[in-house]
């Protein structure tokens, strides 16, 4: 009778990831978000501690302890969110990540990272307008920045690791908004939106680099969603798919290159991307009902009416009516909205048909 060698002793680290890929999954996950809310709590506030010195701080504004604890919650989001990620990827029975993985995971990251930024920006704002000339003693300055990124490490590591198509969708409906709004708060020229949206590009600042970085982050964001929301949508013609999937990848590519090319520094790639988009879009509402042939058709009808309003809302403005500025934010609300919507029937589609 042979005996076989004991196996070699496991590492710290896998032992750990065999914790977590154990039954109990979930409660290991939840404990890992608290242990490392914990942890970020600890870090800014020690930080903080070296960085304001001890000392009272304004509510908003430069040196304020509502700037320090935005800017601190950006790098803690950007940090849990590559981190849940990969963390899911190795407890999962996944093949190695390819380049196009890794860049979804970093604009995902990117993503959570404006949106902590943002929010937590104007929430200082509004407090600033509530306490008007009032200042934050030295201890409370240690405890919200702490807190603040404290809860913004929970949150993001726990969208990175629980995220699905309609969380997804949702981070990319709050990262548009929160980018382009703060884009049109903080633009230098007032009356940008007497040109078009794009002119939220067209300066050096502050603004118009976080104006370009949202669309190009938005962009990798709905290819992302491109790739994943059109896997298993069963469908009597196999080959549509992959024409949902081409349209809404040029929809995505093209919105990237949108704010890649600013209007004032490349013209005619800009309007051409730009007007590319709604082509792509138009193509999909029209050809959605061939290529998906369970698709609702209340959703198919809610397209076309997308696509006519846009077209009238192009010629009202070609005949004067509107401003460009106009027509662009109510057909990118559209666009989106039927996207995130989308995505919400697709995934119906492919739990009724796992359930039958």
């Amino acid at each position: 009778m042979t005996r076989t060698a004991p196996a070699a002793p496991r590492s710290r680290r896998e032992r750990a990831l065999d914790r977590i890929s154990e039954g109990g999954s979930e409660r290991s996950l939840e404990t890992l978000s608290l242990g490392i809310a914990a942890g970020a709590f600890v870090l800014v506030a020690l930080v903080a501690l070296i960085a304001f010195g001890f000392q009272a701080a304004p509510i908003s504004g430069p040196g304020s302890v509502g700037q320090f604890s935005a800017i601190a919650s950006a790098v803690v989001a950007f940090v849990a969110v590559l981190g849940g990620r990969y963390l899911l990827h190795e407890r999962g029975p996944h093949g190695g990540l390819h380049l196009l993985d890794h860049l979804d995971i970093i604009a995902l990251g990117i993503a959570h990272a404006v949106i902590a930024l943002l929010g937590w920006t104007l929430m200082a704002v509004i407090l600033e307008q509530a306490f008007i000339g009032a200042e934050v003693f030295a201890l409370p300055v240690l405890i919200l920045a702490g807190a603040t990124a404290g809860m913004t490490a929970y949150l993001a590591f726990y969208s990175a690791t629980h995220m699905d198509l309609q969380l997804l969708a949702l981070v990319l409906a709050v990262f548009l908004v929160l980018g382009v709004l703060s884009s049109m708060l903080t633009a230098s020229d007032p009356t940008w939106w007497k040109d078009n949206l794009s002119a939220l590009g067209m300066t050096t600042n502050v603004s118009a680099l976080a104006f370009n970085l949202t669309l190009i982050v938005a962009g990798f964001l709905v290819t992302t969603l491109a790739r994943y929301a059109t896997r298993g949508i069963p469908t009597d013609n196999p080959v549509g798919i992959g024409r949902v999937r081409v349209c809404l990848v040029v929809v995505g590519v093209f919105l990237a290159l949108v704010g890649l090319f600013p209007v004032n520094l490349f013209f005619a790639l800009h309007t051409g991307v730009a007007s590319g988009m709604v082509v792509a879009y138009g193509v999909l509402v029209i050809g959605l009902p061939r290529w998906i042939t369970g698709m609702p058709r209340a959703f198919v009808l809610l397209g076309w009416l997308f696509l006519a309003v846009t077209l009238v809302l192009a010629v009202l403005f070609f005949i004067g009516y509107y401003t460009l500025t106009a027509v662009e934010l109510v057909a990118g609300i559209l666009v989106f909205t039927w996207i995130i919507l989308f995505i919400r029937n697709a995934a119906a589609l492919e739990q009724d048909a796992r359930s039958a």
